[in-house]
């Protein structure tokens, strides 16, 4: 079969530009992995005459129609009804979504409207894709040699649906004997270039393992990805590719899968038995907020002191007058004292504090991105380091953070 995959996002707010089409660079990752071809992205708004369109077109030239959002309960989700009307199938109830949306109610101690029982139908003798994340199933259908598949238009929703049973849809339908095994390795502290420079002929070489980098708010990601009929010999593959990525560039790598900075402290914080608190100028509480999301951060979060201006420097982490007059806040000096006044307030094991410039506008003569980050670990020489970003003033908070995670990883992974 050849495969010509087409991906209809429907939704007025693709058009309005108030959310990116996330869901469609996805899926097509998502696919090409898979092996299928993805030739065109169509977005429509939430027209029928306009969908009826659009489904016309993708007839005459996919055989492989993936829909995206519009399976909701409010009168402008018409994706089912049109692709209904457009294929000549009804609609039926699927009894497991509906009383899986009416226990939804039932627990959440709710009234439910008539119009969610909408969200339950589904297009008859269509595979049902379970919603474990939301309450309207997806579902795929065969028609005339075409497929279609419906996946709703919350990312939170449509990915683990594909991820966990519309990938298996296809590799069911469409006899894929191959596995298909990935792995993400994740990259701080080096850029995407010169990461791509580093491995540039492992990238140019790639048939089978593929590696896909991505970038994203510094950090560098390198999806590995192998075919195999032997899931092992997959495996195999896939640990072969990243031995010779780590002999290039493994100082950087500090994790997989969906693992972040934070996750990583976390869990060398608790193996360790040590304990952290927080001084936060232009990061504001990102960093204690990064942390307390995490499950069980009561372990080893003492508490977080967001000492914004040099009079709460001064009053509540008793940094010195003098070195606030003749350093100023945004200093080496003003961090360490920051970093080792917080530990000692707070008895904990750890301080770290970061104070610098975000911006928009220079502040004490330093220019926009100069960031001081300390880190003050008992019985140890207080650790000082400086930087200068540039980017967003977002941008330069978010990599502080990242910074501040990234530097704790490392001296606390040299504690026995």
């Amino acid at each position: 079969m050849n495969i010509r995959t087409e991906i209809i996002a429907v939704g007025s707010e693709l058009l309005l530009g108030q959310i990116v089409n996330s869901n469609a660079q996805f899926l097509s990752k998502e696919l090409a992995e898979l092996g299928m071809n993805v030739y065109y992205h169509t977005v429509v708004g939430d027209n029928p005459t306009r969908l009826e369109q659009a489904i016309k077109i993708a007839k005459e030239r996919s055989n492989i129609i993936i829909f995206t959002g519009g399976l909701g309960p409010t009168k402008d989700d018409l994706t089912k009804e049109t692709i209904s009307k457009s294929l000549g199938k009804e609609l039926i109830f699927d009894q497991a979504a509906l009383e899986s949306i009416e226990q939804y109610f039932v627990q959440t101690k709710r009234i439910m409207s008539e119009n969610n029982k909408k969200q339950a139908l589904v297009l008859d003798g269509s595979y049902i894709l379970k919603n474990d994340y939301g309450m309207a199933p997806g579902m795929a259908l065969e028609v005339d040699h075409t497929i279609y598949m419906l996946l709703p238009g919350p990312p939170s929703e449509m990915k683990p649906m594909f991820q966990n049973y519309g990938r298996e849809y296809f590799q069911n339908q469409l006899g894929f004997q191959e596995k298909i095994i990935s792995r993400v390795l994740r990259f701080f502290g080096i850029g995407e270039s010169q990461l791509e420079t580093d491995i540039q002929d492992i990238i140019d070489e790639q048939i089978n393992p593929t590696v896909a980098p991505l970038a994203s708010e510094g950090e560098v990601t390198l999806r590995l990805t192998a075919k195999h009929v032997d899931e092992e010999v997959a495996n195999q593959l896939l640990n072969e590719l990243e031995q010779k990525i780590h002999a290039r560039v493994g100082e950087y790598l500090y994790g997989y899968e969906q693992t972040t900075l934070a996750q990583e402290l976390k869990t060398l914080l608790i193996d360790k038995q040590k304990t952290i608190s927080a001084a936060e100028s232009l990061t504001g509480g990102m960093f204690s907020e990064q942390l307390t999301a995490l499950e069980g951060s009561s372990q080893f979060l003492k508490g977080s002191i967001i000492s914004y201006s040099n009079e709460m420097k001064a009053q509540i982490l008793n940094v010195s007058k003098q070195t606030l007059d003749e350093y100023g806040a945004v200093s080496e000096q003003c961090a360490k004292e920051m970093a080792e006044q917080v530990r000692k307030i707070s008895n904990s094991d750890i301080g770290i504090s970061f104070t610098g410039v975000a911006g928009p506008e220079p502040h004490e003569g330093q220019p926009v991105g100069t960031v001081f980050i300390g880190i003050s670990i008992k019985d140890s020489e207080t650790k000082i380091y400086p930087f200068h970003f540039a980017g967003s003033r977002k941008g330069i908070r978010v990599r502080t953070v990242k910074y501040g995670c990234h530097y704790l990883v490392k001296l606390l992974s040299e504690i026995e």
